[in-house]
């Protein structure tokens, strides 16, 4: 199969992914959050190449994209007045909500659930696909299954080439992490995976929400994921990521006590200077909207320069820090080394 790379900028590109879409094929399609891997979410055969492109377990449920908030009524037993609200404040943007699933959702999207996650993406190109294609978009993150997410086009055809139709070019994603999940199908919400839209701000919408144990520790065995991004190691570069958690010079001290062949560090920007080993910065100290934007890339740079053990800046779990700080420790198999 040959891939075609598409302008998202040309409206005749548009329709060719659509047609692509409608037609049982796969698509790259850029959002706000990282780029999606677009199938018709309808047709069960189309929804099963997603799993094959990527390698992607089969009890890892996709996630529905619409284009307009009425599409949402076909596809859930019920709209609560808890997802209108938070439609009304946050959609469209990076946010999935966790409804009951009618009987239109195949089970090889929810990976047999009773429950979906449909998103409303705020990316033009994303929603112009899902319009023309006049149909609900399955779309998980583009990329190798466990890898690290991709945020350009260059990252999906380094990932994808070959195993998918088209990429739909729309330029670098601007939130950089995937979107945040809430679970509405129990009370109270849950927080299922940390992202763009905060904890903070669900909770001023619904009041309280729970934050589920795996947003911070592993899956216990045997469970079944509610959502993507809870089970599995996930984001992760070819290297061994280890996050250090500790004050810039106690980091700083500990990378450079360990220097060697074939040690990294990914940390701050400035902080490289500091460092005696190869690194790659994800942003400033605090600044959590450029570490979600530049952490996946920060992590690909780190396969390219042949790192083998990463050692990584601990970001502050709060905020949209909670969501790189989610990534950061899936990435490392939740191996962190506390230096007090």
């Amino acid at each position: 199969m040959r891939t075609v790379l598409l302008d998202a900028a040309d409206r005749g590109a548009i329709g060719a992914a659509a047609r692509i879409i409608r037609n049982g094929g796969l698509v790259g399609m850029p959002t706000e959050t990282v780029y999606g891997l677009a199938a018709n979410a309808l047709d069960r055969r189309a929804v099963a190449k997603i799993f094959r492109a990527k390698g992607r377990p089969q009890d890892n449920p996709l996630i529905v994209h619409i284009s307009e908030f009425g599409q949402i009524e076909r596809l859930v037993r019920r709209v609560p007045d808890a997802a209108r609200r938070l439609a009304e404040a946050y959609w469209p943007g990076p946010l999935t909500m966790v409804l009951e699933k009618s009987a239109l959702i195949p089970d090889e999207v929810s990976a047999g659930l009773p429950t979906v996650g449909i998103r409303f993406p705020s990316h033009p190109a994303a929603r112009a696909l899902i319009s023309a294609a006049g149909v609900p978009i399955a779309a998980p993150s583009a990329n190798r299954s466990g890898f690290p997410s991709t945020t350009t086009a260059a990252h999906v055809m380094r990932d994808m080439d070959g195993k998918i139709d088209a990429v739909l070019d729309g330029g670098p994603c601007g939130v950089g992490v995937e979107s945040t999940i809430v679970a509405l199908s129990s009370e109270p919400p849950r927080l299922l995976r940390p992202g763009g839209i905060t904890l903070e701000q669900l909770g001023a919408v619904l009041g309280r929400v729970d934050v589920d144990p795996a947003v911070l520790k592993p899956l216990p065995p045997g469970a079944r994921p509610l959502s993507p991004g809870m089970k599995y190691k996930h984001y992760s570069p070819k290297a061994n990521v280890v996050i250090v958690s500790g004050g810039e010079r106690k980091y700083v001290d500990y990378v450079n006590s360990h220097a060697e062949p074939g040690v990294a560090a990914l940390c701050y920007d400035g902080e490289d200077r500091l460092l005696r080993v190869p690194a790659v910065c994800y942003g400033g100290e605090g600044d959590f909207g450029a570490q979600a934007r530049e952490l996946f890339e920060a992590l690909r740079r780190l396969d390219d320069i042949g790192a083998g053990t990463v050692y990584a800046r601990c970001p502050a779990p709060e905020g949209v820090g909670l969501a790189v700080y989610n990534r950061l420790m899936r990435a490392a198999g939740f191996e962190v080394l506390s230096l007090g």
